[in-house]
């Protein structure tokens, strides 16, 4: 073990999985993510040393001032983003005393939307049950300037006694599912993605405010909204110049698991997604710290022992199956790339590879998203690590030059 994978203290990282526990059970939906606004402002309210802001979009910016105020001459802000929203139903209308239209925000297969019972979560906490019960053909939005709604709209009927006069256009709608919990070293909870990472942020700053290290960029974070219906936070924040020009980005994510990139296998440093292929300095940059922090890289090479693979696991991946917010801030300039969490039953659907194939033999049910535990300390490692000091990516001319000089014989005729 290295030196930099002790950062995270035992006492603090007991708290910071605390908060993830909190923070991901919190009911949440593109452009309804005001409970978890009010977690992170109670969050910042309690710590003198931080403050918060906030942007046109509602995009949250958190800062410490002992980073700020040890910030290396002329360095540009480093900010690690996470968005505060999970694929969930919005409330659009009440169709009679038991039954409601929601709308629903997030990307799931319909295959998991039959009968699938929901929470429908009250202003005032309330909780009323209710199971989807039919799609809306043709839905609308809005009252006197009714429009054709971009998201799949279904009806839902309350359980027995409930009432829908009690219920506020606007509630979000959760799938009725347990809060979170570690299980065998495996977190289960109802909203991994992307509230893991907004914990995981908030714990590396926590980290870097309690030491500080003079001379190394100021890290910032930034929460963005309703990144699960086309990252429109983060489109609001490139457009107000929410994050300053120079600045780096390292978008945080939580990305489907496949058997390349299992869940275990540590944080995965994402070289691209299914739009693009994020800035190559930065990753390159993020990967070496990586190395670092491991003690080697993230794969042995085909001739080595797999007991060479360095105790301190993390994996370097393309996670072409989605899309993140690092693709948008490239697309405005900005140096980025993201660090993701491998994620089990993505967006709560289990047993897609099955469902997706056609062959479940089940019918497919709505769990709790899973990420290992051990893989929520490592990304806070790394962050720490990158937050201390992010240098150049390991520059490839050297080895060219040393391989050309040792080698170029077998060619010389």
């Amino acid at each position: 073990m290295t030196d930099v994978e002790r950062l995270v203290k035992p006492d603090r990282g007991a708290e910071y999985l605390q908060w993830l526990l909190d923070v991901s059970s919190i009911p949440t939906a593109a452009g309804r993510e005001h409970r978890v606004m009010a977690w992170i402002d109670r969050w910042v309210s309690a710590r003198p040393g931080f403050s918060v802001r906030r942007d046109a979009a509602g995009n949250m910016t958190i800062e410490s001032r002992s980073l700020a105020a040890c910030a290396g001459c002329g360095l540009a802000p480093l900010y690690l983003t996470a968005h505060m929203d999970h694929p969930a139903f919005v409330v659009e209308r009440v169709i009679s005393p038991s039954v409601v239209e929601l709308s629903f925000r997030g990307g799931v297969m319909e295959d998991y939307f039959s009968r699938a019972r929901v929470t429908i979560h009250g202003e005032s906490g309330s909780r009323v049950g209710a199971a989807v019960i039919e799609k809306v053909e043709s839905p609308v939005i809005g009252g006197g300037e009714a429009r054709p709604s971009p998201f799949g709209h279904y009806l839902a009927e309350l359980e027995a006694g409930a009432d829908a006069s009690a219920l506020t256009l606007g509630d979000v709608a959760t799938w009725d599912l347990p809060s979170a919990e570690v299980i065998d070293g495996v977190v289960h909870s109802p909203a991994c993605d992307d509230l893991a990472a907004v914990a995981a942020a908030l714990g590396a700053l926590d980290t870097l405010a309690h030491e500080p290290t003079p001379g190394a960029a100021e890290v910032r974070l930034l929460f963005t909204r309703s990144e699960e219906i086309g990252f429109i936070g983060a489109i609001a924040a490139c457009r107000d110049r929410t994050i300053p020009s120079g600045a780096r980005v390292i978008a945080l994510e939580n990305s489907r698991a496949f058997a390349d990139s299992p869940v275990g296998g540590g944080p995965i440093v994402r070289v691209g997604d299914r739009l693009s292929v994020f800035s190559a300095s930065l990753t390159g940059a993020v990967s070496r710290r990586a190395e670092e922090v491991a003690g080697g890289p993230a794969a042995v090479a085909a001739t080595q022992k797999n007991s060479a693979r360095p105790g301190w696991k993390w994996q370097r991946k393309l996670m072409a199956g989605g899309a993140c917010e690092a693709s948008v801030f490239c697309d405005a300039g900005y140096e980025a790339t993201c660090v993701c969490l491998p994620l089990g039953n993505y967006h709560n659907m289990s047993d897609l590879d099955a469902v997706q194939a056609g062959v479940n033999t089940d019918r497919p049910t709505i769990r709790r998203e899973f990420i290992a535990l051990s893989d929520y300390e490592g990304l806070i490692d790394l962050l720490v690590a990158c937050g201390r000091g992010l240098g150049a990516s390991a520059p490839v001319r050297p080895m060219v030059e040393r391989l050309w000089a040792q080698r170029r014989f077998v060619i010389d005729l």
